[in-house]
């Protein structure tokens, strides 16, 4: 039987991902990050014959084309996510990668992870949707805590989708922080916690100067008008409440059937304890 690669970035996902993938008998080969991956992975695979890990750089793209092909691997997936300024961080790029990097238009995630996607399927690896094993986890369309979203935040929600989908089709980010119908924050390399979290120092200085701007922050997070599913889909979990808890944040606001929502029963308890209103929208 085949194996399945598992590109693995920082973060719970590669984990649930390998899991689900086990769960459906699955030989998984782990290729791990050295910048990026939790190293509990070395301890995942002891515990599991059907689990094979190999650490790599995250510039060693060559590597991790042998590896996969002396593992037998056809068919590769991205978990987990590879911090967008890594790209300009002291990380020496092999010759594949250093080439890879030199012929793109802009180093934006789709047009990099694009890229790598188009060798790994030339060297006979096939680079499949990230949500592959998981499609359970992705966020269900509706109001999904025990309180709605109120006028104020209603009005925020609309506003916030239609400059989420600007940035998103640039490959700026995905989510945008909105108060009183104001674009607060914009996500970029930072990440979406961090955004929200910028968010809330921003209201607090504001506060400070006696600022008319409604306190209320709404959180929007969409997929790309395009998203392709391979990689950088959408994710959210408990640590998203937690920032949107520290800065005051009230409502968050996904894309339904784009968004991954980890641990959702503990997401969504702990956003009723801190009377966060989640919801998720069909995009046509």
């Amino acid at each position: 039987m085949k194996k399945l690669g598992l590109i693995a970035g920082n973060g719970r996902f590669p984990f649930l991902l390998l899991d689900a993938a086990r769960a459906h008998g699955e030989e998984v080969v782990v290729a791990a990050i050295k910048e990026e991956t939790d190293p509990g992975m070395d301890a995942r695979a002891a515990a599991d014959s059907g689990v094979r890990v190999h650490w790599l750089s995250l510039g060693e793209l060559s590597r991790l084309i042998e590896t996969f092909q002396a593992e037998g691997v056809s068919r590769a997936i991205m978990a987990g996510q590879v911090k967008h300024k890594q790209i300009f961080s002291s990380i020496r790029p092999d010759w594949r990668l250093a080439k890879l990097l030199l012929s793109l238009r802009t180093r934006n995630t789709n047009m990099l992870l694009g890229a790598v996607a188009k060798v790994l399927g030339d060297e006979g690896i096939e680079l499949i949707s990230s949500t592959s094993y998981l499609e359970p986890l992705l966020a269900k369309a509706g109001v999904l805590t025990t309180r709605a979203p109120n006028e104020q935040e209603l009005l925020d929600i609309e506003y916030g989708r239609e400059v989420a989908r600007v940035i998103a089709a640039h490959d700026i980010g995905q989510t945008v922080v909105v108060a009183g119908q104001a674009c607060v924050a914009v996500e970029a390399m930072e990440g979406t916690d961090a955004a929200v979290l910028r968010a809330g120092a921003i209201m607090r200085s504001l506060d400070e100067e006696a600022s008319t701007l409604k306190r209320s922050l709404t959180v929007v997070k969409v997929s790309k008008p395009k998203q392709d599913l391979r990689f950088d889909v959408p994710v959210i979990g408990v640590a998203t409440i937690e920032a949107m808890r520290q800065a005051d944040a009230t409502c968050l606001a996904l894309d339904a059937g784009r968004t991954l929502i980890f641990d959702e029963a503990t997401v969504l308890a702990e956003a009723n304890l801190a009377s966060i209103a989640i919801v998720a929208a069909k995009i046509a």
